[in-house]
């Protein structure tokens, strides 16, 4: 077995006719909460559901949650005459200024963020690993930032954003990267450097408080663990674990390195920032660079790359067969952006995007 995880998935609720995003994410949390309880949840844009699952310590296990999840926000949208909709970013819609969701820490929100909110209308996957301490969090942090390139082109599933082609197959990292606090995380020599840092944004008020951290892989505030919060949300349930278990395998290569004290990587933040910009854009199809060389590298040979590098702890958990496979699906079948470039490209019409990814009740979605 290996460490215990869980994931965190948002998704659009939109009309059912126009395909558009509908602020009607309430209603839908309150009839899926009959089934799920807390573990649904409404998010800052009234736009958005949040489902999340329990942690568990077995990859069957989570799948097994992950579509039952799935299948129960899709009901309760159904129940409300709207669907669900497993998109990054919203292909149809009005969205600025959004719906903001009641709440005092919502109102708080618009408050220090202002314009930022207007765009926040993207939905994400969050996998948490359990994690000793944060200290240790902390440093395995340090261990992942080379691989977090390879995971934004493998996930990448938001291509479109309010009725037009961004050009980029992961257009939400970029709109998430201008808040303050926010993409890949810095370098940090212990977890004292890593709280003095916050100590000084939540000073100076670039953070509201601990659960503004947006920073792509972060210790958890709330639970014990290490949280890796880069993916879109992924079009396919079947998606979701395979992302979920190359997460979970690299945390937990990670932490045997830091536990045989071995030095992590250290890319140039310049140079990981440009790196994120080339997934985002280019996808798993395309070209990117190898921040442990600085040399271009094809993101299906840094995913191969990462597979090797992951194998051991795949083998161990005994996910390794489960992951290769989910891994050759993904290079023939294309990411969630390209399959949505490709479900636009049959008729030219947006609302067959949408359709593509629309979430359904005890389907492989």
């Amino acid at each position: 077995m290996g460490l215990r995880f869980g994931v965190e998935e948002e998704y659009f609720v939109a009309d059912p006719g126009t395909r558009m995003v509908v602020p009607r994410a309430p209603e839908v949390v309150e009839r899926a909460s009959a089934a799920l309880g807390d573990r649904a949840s409404t998010e800052l844009i009234a736009f958005l559901a949040e489902a999340k699952t329990s942690p568990c310590d077995d990859l069957g296990k989570l799948e097994e949650q992950i579509r039952e999840m799935r299948a129960a926000m899709a009901s309760a949208a159904a129940g409300e005459g709207v669907r669900l909709v497993a998109t990054g970013t919203p292909v149809l819609g009005e969205l600025v200024p959004p719906p903001i969701s009641a709440g005092a820490r919502y109102a708080e929100s618009l408050a220090t963020f202002r314009a930022l909110d207007d765009e926040q209308c993207i939905c994400s996957c969050h996998v948490h690993v359990e994690m000793p301490d944060p200290e240790r969090a902390v440093l395995v942090s340090n261990h992942l930032r080379p691989w977090l390139p390879t995971l934004v082109a493998l996930s990448g599933n938001s291509p479109y954003w309010a009725g037009r082609d961004t050009g980029h197959d992961c257009w939400r990292v970029l709109t998430w990267a201008r808040w303050p606090v926010a993409g890949p995380p810095p370098f940090f020599e212990s977890l004292a450097h890593y709280e003095d840092l916050v100590g000084t944004l939540l000073g100076c008020g670039a953070l509201m408080d601990t659960g503004t951290i947006f920073w792509d892989v972060r210790p958890s505030a709330r639970l014990p663990t290490i949280e890796v919060r880069l993916g879109d949300v992924a079009m396919t349930a079947r998606e979701a674990v395979l992302f979920a278990a190359l997460t979970r395998a690299l945390v937990q290569v990670s932490l045997a390195a830091v536990e045989a004290g071995e030095p992590a990587p250290d890319p140039a933040p310049e140079l990981l920032r440009a790196a994120y910009w080339l997934a985002a854009r280019n996808g798993l199809a395309g070209g990117g660079v190898d921040v442990r060389t600085g040399r271009p590298a094809a993101f299906r040979d840094l995913a191969g790359d990462l597979m090797a590098h992951v194998r051991p702890a795949l083998a161990e958990s005994g996910d390794a067969d489960r992951a290769a496979a989910g891994m050759r699906e993904l290079l023939e079948c294309g990411t969630g952006a390209q399959r949505q470039r490709a479900a636009f490209r049959r008729r030219e019409r947006l609302t067959d995007v949408v359709d593509a990814a629309v979430v359904h009740g005890g389907s492989r979605r």
